[in-house]
């Protein structure tokens, strides 16, 4: 039985630096196989995150905002694709009707398509990605879920454009816990990361992001990028739903497959199915540009730490020891 670990249980051992100063490392980094971005941060796709005032914080920090699927029409989509254009990826799933959509908002200028499924790897996604990429063969295809090296690479075969790497970890997801199935967010992109290494298509760690330092494991890892909900969510930017209360300000954040979504999208649970996510209320705490801006002083800082003046560099000099809960508490602040 092979063993698997978690952002906690992992540490990275700094590496003899010649960077004189934490603003010398460059953060930009391949989001797909054609298209950079200035930071290695990106939202997640969901209807509680993503809305045009956070679209913008996004692209003038350098990243590219990608819009949710979950429109009861496709009108909402068409007019992101119409303000937006190249600037944007749009989501959908892998339904029948989902190809004709997707084609006309690529026909419309979006820039790609960034395919949602909770487990991706399976016949349906190979067969959508490649009947896509037929008729659209210059369209940029992000395709996932998966958590394992043979999924990411039969996803790159079909024509992925680059791969979401993350099955469970999110903070609103049950999966794991209703199934038993997922693998631990930094052995799944570690994984892949090796995979991603030979075959050269970005790999996008999606879930389980709690801070900057999650985001370097991830990216030393193996991750070109990081896909962040929750954080994103809680922002006075996001499309999460806002409450006063009297913690001051509080944002609703929710899982794709909770409860609470699904009697909003669907009219109730599917037929046969359980809720594989919750929703839960917490305080907004930050805009997305300082939210971004202290991801992106943690990063240049870990960079420095790992020698690195890229995250190319951090990925060639990555050291990893084994760690247990008594490092998280050493790490801790201890004022008393």
């Amino acid at each position: 039985m092979k063993e698997a670990y978690t952002f906690d249980d992992v540490a990275l051992v700094p590496q003899f630096n010649n960077v004189p100063s934490r603003l010398e490392p460059l953060l930009e980094t391949w989001l797909t196989r054609n298209t950079k971005i200035d930071i290695p941060i990106i939202c997640s796709n969901m209807d509680t995150t993503i809305c045009d005032d956070l679209a913008e914080v996004l692209l003038e920090a350098g990243s590219l905002p990608i819009y949710h699927r979950f429109t009861q029409a496709n009108d909402e989509q068409i007019q992101w694709v119409k303000k937006y254009g190249p600037k944007t990826f749009i989501s959908s799933g892998i339904g029948a009707s989902k190809l004709d959509a997707v084609r006309e908002l690529l026909d419309l200028g979006a820039r790609g398509v960034c395919i949602d499924v909770a487990h991706g790897h399976s016949d349906k996604m190979i067969e959508f990605i490649e009947e896509l990429k037929r008729t659209h063969p210059e369209s940029e295809i992000i395709a996932g879920n998966v958590c394992t090296g043979m999924a990411y690479h039969d996803l790159v075969n079909a024509g992925a454009d680059a791969v979401k790497v993350g099955i469970g970890p999110g903070a609103a997801c049950t999966t794991r816990l209703r199934t038993g199935f997922g693998v631990p967010q930094f052995s799944a992109v570690y994984e892949c990361g090796k995979v991603a290494e030979k075959l050269r298509v970005p790999l996008i760690a999606d879930g389980g992001i709690r801070n900057s330092r999650d985001i370097v494991l991830a990216l030393a890892a193996g991750a070109s990028t990081v896909m962040i909900g929750k954080l994103f969510a809680l922002t006075t930017e996001s499309a999460a739903p806002k409450r006063e209360s009297k913690h001051g300000l509080e944002a609703k954040y929710r899982g794709q497959a909770s409860e609470d979504f699904q009697n909003d999208y669907y009219g109730g649970l599917k037929s046969k199915t359980v809720a594989e996510g919750v929703d839960f209320w917490a305080p907004v705490e930050k805009t997305a540009h300082e939210l971004i801006e202290e991801f992106l002083g943690g990063i240049r800082s870990g960079l420095t730490y790992g020698g690195a003046r890229s995250i190319k560099e951090l990925q060639r000099k990555a050291e990893f020891v084994r760690v247990f809960q008594s490092y998280i508490n050493e790490s801790k602040t201890r004022p008393q």
